[in-house]
């Protein structure tokens, strides 16, 4: 089972530039998406043999999340029943027999870490929720979770040492979920793997240079593991500042 995430950083824009091309051609059977920043009937977007499951931000061209699966899910869960974090599109859980699949799309902690405050509460309040689906089965979460985790996962650790993305509040939260009973399946593959990353400024020819960082992520409960086949990183697709990452579940 081949299963993809992609920060699309606007799905209209991305439609624009090649995004059902790039759907078929990586043939998923589950697609999830962060950033789609649109509201219900703003696209016309039609892929036949998926369903699809929109969350969308109250605030208009802003955030938002999204799945398509071959595989109908048993139920489908919209936010974490937080009304405090539950305003910005930024969780989808689908549930299938085996398994939990949540995308999502982590707040940004922003120029001067204005949102960090906002973004430790955030990271508690997720880390909780899945440990709970985590407690009934196993759960696969993807998505952009704008968090360089080490070193080895940006071009230039040291200058961005206090920047939103890699701080150490933020690395440090990652390090907990992973604590907690999750498997950062891309390092589990390749763990030594320098100059893997999944964005990349438009300014500067950050991407000409490749010089990005690694904030999207397939984890997965540790019990999982075995069933690992693969992740990758797919850095030759176009049409938003990040590209999609894949992982193969048996």
């Amino acid at each position: 089972m081949k299963l993809i995430s992609w920060n699309v950083n606007g799905l209209r824009a991305c439609v624009g530039k090649g995004f059902e091309d790039t759907f078929r051609t990586l043939d998923a059977d589950m697609f999830c998406l962060q950033e789609t920043k649109m509201q219900a009937g703003q696209l016309d977007l039609t892929l036949d043999g998926y369903h699809a499951f929109w969350n969308y931000a109250e605030k208009k061209g802003y955030s938002g999340t999204a799945i398509f699966t071959r595989r109908e899910p048993q139920s489908v869960a919209y936010g974490m029943a937080l009304p405090e974090h539950d305003t910005e599109g930024r969780v989808i859980t689908a549930e299938f027999p085996d398994f939990y699949l949540v995308t999502v799309y982590t707040p940004n902690s922003q120029d001067g870490l204005r949102r960090l405050a906002y973004r430790m509460e955030w990271e508690d309040a997720f880390r909780a929720y899945l440990t709970g689906l985590d407690a009934k089965k196993p759960v696969v979460v993807c998505g952009d979770m704008n968090v360089a985790h080490q070193e080895i996962d940006l071009k230039n650790p040291k200058t961005n040492r206090r920047n939103a993305g890699f701080t150490d509040e933020e690395r440090e939260k990652f390090s907990a979920l992973l604590d907690s009973g999750f498997t950062d399946t891309f390092r589990h593959f390749h763990p030594d793997v320098e100059g893997a990353y999944s964005w990349w400024s438009y300014r500067f020819h950050a991407r000409e240079k490749n010089a990005g960082w690694r904030i999207d992520y397939f984890l997965c409960s540790n019990r999982l593991v075995p069933s690992l086949q693969g992740a990758s990183i797919h850095s030759e697709v176009y049409g938003s500042d990040h590209c999609p990452v894949e992982l193969i579940l048996q």
